[in-house]
């Protein structure tokens, strides 16, 4: 295996990747994934998620290469939905609430004209909530699940000092209210795959459980998971200025077309995210 730097901002860097690299296939999955970053950051997320998607769909356009393309898009941009709309199939319209979920609808769409405008094989998808063992910490996940390990860690050295200990640590948080539809990203990995080798070309697929989970049930989960006592305390620097309330997907679509089936409960993603950060 050969791995190529690419700077999808530049151009010339990308033509230069495409020319090196011959691909057959592409997965485009590079992008400022963190909506919360985009709300700070919102010119860097629109250069590099929808510039970014604009040079790698010319520069394949452009060249002697005619790959297949899986555009990974998210069901935020699906935004504000509303409660007759749950589960969320594809045809539901695109509300966008936040500055990322903007750039992933422009991706999302460049990969619809250059498909139907110059033939390009593109397939895209919009991908459920990720998680996993190794996902960043900031994602909310694993952002609780380095906590609990942090606070099992000094909760240990408290009792080696002190014998008995009582002692109760928190976790700051924002909307614990929000629901999502996580999936595993080793299931998303095997789903990529297979939307490349059986999905058609041109359609945009939803892939996810199908079932939603709150924010709350995340830290409760991990409360199950530990012997520290955990409370939660609000902090409204972790609040963002408009939130999407619920968004659990339909992939119906998907499953028929690949027979794709989750492997991983969302019960064993918690348990391998959080023995990840204690051995880390």
């Amino acid at each position: 295996m050969t791995l190529l730097e690419c700077d999808l901002t530049d151009y010339n860097s990308v033509q230069t990747t495409l020319q090196e690299s011959e691909p057959d296939v592409i997965y485009h999955l590079a992008a400022q994934t963190f909506v919360p970053t985009s709300w700070r950051a919102p010119q860097e997320t629109m250069n590099t998620n929808v510039m970014g998607t604009l040079n790698l769909l010319e520069s394949v356009r452009k060249s002697k290469y005619n790959p297949k393309i899986l555009i990974s898009s998210s069901s935020e941009e699906y935004g504000m939905v509303h409660e007759d709309e749950i589960p969320i199939k594809e045809t539901n319209p695109l509300r966008p609430l936040s500055p990322y979920a903007v750039s992933k609808v422009a991706q999302d769409l460049l990969g619809y004209q250059y498909h139907h405008s110059y033939g390009l094989k593109i397939i895209r998808t919009r991908a459920f909530n990720l998680m996993g063992p190794r996902s960043g910490e900031k994602i909310v996940t694993a952002s609780f699940a380095k906590r609990v390990a942090e606070i099992e860690k000094e909760e240990a050295r408290f009792k080696a000092k002190f014998k008995h200990s009582e002692t109760i640590y928190k976790i700051k948080v924002g909307n614990l209210d929000t629901i999502r539809d996580f999936n595993d990203v080793r299931d998303i990995v095997k789903a990529y795959d297979l939307a490349i080798k059986k999905c058609d070309i041109g359609e945009v697929y939803n892939i996810s459980i199908g079932k939603g989970h709150s924010i709350r049930e995340i830290i409760e989960e991990y409360k199950k998971l530990t012997d520290a006592i955990i409370i939660t305390e609000e902090d409204k620097n972790l609040m963002r200025p408009s939130d999407v309330p619920i968004l659990i997907g339909d992939s119906t679509k998907f499953r028929k077309k690949t027979r794709w089936k989750p492997e991983y409960s969302w019960e064993k993603s918690l348990s391998d995210i959080l023995t990840y950060w204690r051995e880390k």
